[in-house]
């Protein structure tokens, strides 16, 4: 069992990005998947992107015709403005591929959206690309031999030039990242309220230990691809009333890396395997439904030496039949007859530490709120400060009364009728 030494909870209001709120100890990893419920850090996990800025169009002149190079918009398919910030760019397409990864989203055309939301994000995150992709938009990137009037070499050249300049390593290297995990952990409220230990078993993807995660079989040798040429990338052309539309995408004989190997047996060439593995988790006080631990590095094992994802563990809290929680405040509500409402009483009302003394003072009024101070949840980050308990008082009135107790009332009744009378006098 490994004990991992470092998580976050990351915690998300609708319409806001992700905020560290907590670092202890857990695990760790790297990668994008899952969406959970309407909960803080994951409300908005399924909407729609609209920009409202106009796709890029590239035009050429091959001899007399008219070659129009319908782009995409990187920066629209992610749905930030293209003076977003890399951290804002990031964040954008891991929420994005939480949605749409294809372990999650089985719907037709999410593993074509998981792809494009992919091929943008590895565009604008890389400063040399996304200089060349705002300079020249797509056919920056992808030109083919209709470009000018060039033939089919200024799109190896072209290739040949990004890989010089390092960008071109997760084809030429051969490397992807691994894909992040999702996991749901239930806790009791007190677990959530006072923080717990939780050991947890996963089932991910880790290097094959017989290729040693490269995918070819022992022993094999690898040559380049003859659908892409080495370049992972094959580009592929269409006649519209516009001209002639080119796309390059990754290459499905080699799915992006560039060689043609004999597969390994135990993997199928993916070079890795499902293992499982336990892991002991730290959960702090005062977490709550919605809240996610971030653990690094724990997600899927990177193809081919690639970054491993990671694991994100949501939250959520099962309700207690009378304390319910509002923040960091616990709500509660205590019933009190008449006769303790007028004299005042002391009672016992259930918190998380226990069943405690509540003094009620004379002359409580039904439905008051009556504090009690530090009872309530832990706060995050914040040692020793705790929110507070809130009583609502409930006073119950009689609906008989015997012949004694009417009485005894209509004397008061009488009393206080009778003191109002002298006062007017």
């Amino acid at each position: 069992m490994a004990t991992i030494p470092y998580c976050g909870v990351q915690c998300k209001t609708p319409g806001s990005t992700y905020t560290n709120v907590l670092s202890s100890h857990c695990f760790s990893s790297k990668g994008y998947l899952a969406s959970l419920r309407s909960t803080i850090f994951s409300s908005d996990l399924s909407h729609a992107y609209v920009s409202a800025q106009p796709p890029r169009i590239a035009r050429g002149y091959k001899r007399s015709h008219l070659v129009v190079r319908a782009a995409r918009n990187y920066y629209s398919v992610l749905g930030v403005s293209e003076s977003a910030a890399k951290s804002d760019i990031k964040t954008a397409y891991r929420k994005l591929a939480r949605t749409y990864h294809p372990d999650v989203n089985k719907e037709p055309g999410a593993e074509q959206k998981f792809k494009e939301i992919s091929n943008a994000y590895e565009i604008l995150s890389d400063d040399k690309k996304r200089s060349i992709y705002d300079r020249y938009g797509e056919e920056g990137l992808n030109d083919g031999p209709s470009m000018g009037g060039y033939g089919s070499s200024i799109f190896d050249e072209l290739l040949r030039n990004f890989d010089g300049m390092g960008m071109g390593g997760n084809f030429r290297n051969g490397f992807s990242e691994g894909e992040d995990l999702m996991y749901t952990l239930r806790l009791d409220f007190k677990e959530a309220v006072f923080g717990v230990n939780k050991d947890i078993d996963i089932t991910r993807l880790e290097n094959c230990p017989t290729c040693e995660g490269s995918g070819a079989k022992p022993g094999s040798k690898s040559s380049v691809c003859r659908a892409c040429n080495g370049h992972g990338q094959v580009v592929s052309s269409m006649r519209t009333p516009f001209g002639i539309v080119q796309q390059a995408m990754t290459c499905p004989d080699c799915n992006g890396f560039g060689e043609s190997q004999t597969p390994c047996t135990k993997c199928r060439g993916d070079g890795r395997v499902k293992k499982s593995k336990k892991l002991n988790l730290k959960i702090p006080a005062g977490v709550d439904t919605g809240n996610q631990i971030r653990c690094q590095s724990e997600g899927n094992s990177g193809k081919r030496g690639g970054p491993p994802g990671d694991l994100f563990v949501a939250l959520e809290v099962r309700e207690d039949p009378v304390l319910k929680r509002d923040g960091d405040d616990i709500l509660c509500t205590s019933n009190i007859s008449y006769l303790d409402a007028i004299l005042g009483t002391v009672v016992k009302v259930p918190t998380v530490d226990g069943m405690t003394d509540l003094k009620i003072p004379p002359g409580t009024q039904p439905n008051t709120t009556l504090v009690m101070s530090k009872r309530g949840v832990p706060v995050i980050n914040k040692r020793n400060k705790r929110g507070n308990q809130l009583v609502k008082i409930q006073v119950e009135i009689p609906v008989r009364l015997d012949s004694e107790e009417r009485r005894l009332i209509e004397e008061l009744v009488n009393l206080g009728k009778a003191k109002v009378s002298s006062k007017s006098r």
